[in-house]
């Protein structure tokens, strides 16, 4: 079965939805028991860094949630889901991420319009995906690294999806991402 955190995002409607639109059944995961429990993963996410770390932690699920990635549990963290797989972000200092990936979010420049707002182009570096046009809501983002399997440029080139073993992540939202999205969140759920 497939968990999809529920720690209080914004978003989580819309990731039901989408689970609902492709016809893969999903369960609200609200504790470690569950998380333990689930064959996949799903970390929705929209708005503040702090806060949801912070959320992860009042609930007990940071240490379920790093153990189960660690087990190789297939894992999709979206938006503010793919910055929390981060050490930290400039959006929250003084608090620390999951840390599956080495580094720190950064804030667009600070010339930039933020929030990041809207459907931009993602390029894949696997060539067979090629591009494609995304919806994104983000003030912050990963720099590019080797984890990273598509990028976006927004001021500056930034990671859009990131991919290692079990891991998966998008900064844009699959769920508000028309049919491109669906696939994602398809491809991931493979019901």
């Amino acid at each position: 079965m497939i968990a999809v955190l529920d720690y209080g995002a914004g978003n989580l409607r819309s990731v039901q939805n989408a689970f609902e639109e492709i016809g893969c059944a999903y369960r609200l995961a609200h504790d470690a028991k569950a998380l333990r429990q689930a064959e996949k993963i799903v970390l929705p996410g929209v708005g503040h860094f702090g806060q949801m770390m912070r959320a992860l932690d009042a609930l007990n699920l940071r240490e379920a949630l790093s153990e189960r990635i660690a087990e190789g549990a297939p894992f999709l963290g979206i938006c503010l889901g793919l910055q929390a797989l981060f050490e930290a972000s400039e959006e929250a200092p003084e608090e620390r991420g999951l840390g599956v990936f080495p580094g720190v979010v950064r804030r667009f420049p600070a010339h930039a319009r933020v929030p990041h707002m809207g459907w931009n182009e993602v390029q894949w570096r696997d060539p067979r995906r090629g591009s494609g046009y995304f919806y994104f809501a983000n003030s912050f983002y990963a720099p590019p690294g080797d984890f990273t399997s598509a990028t976006c440029v927004y001021e500056v080139e930034f990671t859009a999806a990131l991919q290692t073993g079990n891991v998966f992540g998008v900064q844009f939202h699959p769920e508000k991402s028309g049919p491109a999205g669906l696939k994602i969140v398809e491809d991931f759920a493979r019901c």
